[in-house]
């Protein structure tokens, strides 16, 4: 059928029909399914609870570099942290969980989905993984996107675009949720693994690119980062913060980002 098709149609029209297909087939069945799901509806209440919830505090997001071994977590007990991916790896040893968790990749999540499950935080996850999280009352959907427009959204009720890095996710969260000051730790932006930006490869031992060997250990299907694309997506976030007349600071110990502005991460905690 395809090829009869095929032979009929102009080429320039089945490329058309064919970019139109899988545009609806990536995208536009999500929408789809959000218009008659009361589960994307509850979300968005969920999510309209969390504007300006936290106006005018600082928060923290904390990455999965291995710089996070050099970094006193217990420093944040106190405060609002958002963890991003994998990070209740370190739950049991930090002796807290953090107060928010991100994560939108396809590969963590589906891999992932138990754990995640049992974490009893609000967490915010992808529409995209609704299969295995629909009927978790914790999560809280996002409709995340990683194709164009790149842009920096101050509204999570909307679309947000993913921006090659959860930690964006998380920028825009803290911005809707009215925080001030967001301060990044464990923002290494520095991978020892190499390869093709946004390539999905299968891990063969332990994790380098992690706080533990264990993140993305042996067998794990996860995709190397593109820290170019990233890193335009880390100035829409300063620009937006600084329009607003708020800030993000980088506090990440030896961190290779040079988007936002350092500090000293002992610094922050001067009664301490």
């Amino acid at each position: 059928m395809k090829q009869s098709l095929k032979r009929i149609i102009p080429v320039f029209l089945w490329k058309r029909l064919s970019d139109l297909y899988w545009k609806w087939h990536n995208r536009g069945r999500h929408l789809l399914a959000k218009f008659i799901s009361p589960r994307w509806a509850g979300s968005r209440q969920a999510l309209s609870e969390f504007h300006d919830r936290h106006k005018g505090q600082r928060c923290f997001i904390i990455g999965n570099g291995p710089s996070l071994r050099q970094t006193d977590l217990s420093f944040l007990k106190g405060e609002v942290t958002f963890g991003l991916n994998r990070i209740y790896l370190l739950y049991p040893e930090i002796g807290f969980q953090t107060t928010y968790l991100v994560s939108v990749n396809d590969l963590v999540l589906e891999q992932c989905a138990d754990d995640f499950r049992t974490l009893d935080l609000p967490k915010f996850i992808t529409w995209r993984a609704r299969r295995w999280f629909s009927k978790d009352a914790r999560t809280i959907f996002l409709d995340t996107d990683y194709t164009g427009p790149e842009n920096f959204s101050d509204d999570a009720a909307g679309r947000v675009f993913e921006g090659f890095t959860v930690t964006y996710v998380a920028l825009q969260l803290a911005f809707y949720m009215g925080f001030d000051e967001v301060i990044l730790v464990g923002v290494d932006h520095n991978f020892t693994t190499q390869g093709p930006a946004n390539t999905a490869v299968v891990s063969t031992g332990d994790d380098p690119n992690h706080f533990s060997p264990n993140y993305f250990g042996k067998g794990f299907k996860w995709q190397l980062p593109d820290l170019e694309g990233s890193e335009r997506a880390f100035r829409l976030a300063r620009f937006a913060y600084e329009a607003a007349g708020r800030k993000v600071l980088d506090a990440t110990v030896g961190g290779k980002l040079k988007v936002f502005q350092k500090v000293s991460y002992s610094d922050l905690f001067p009664g301490d």
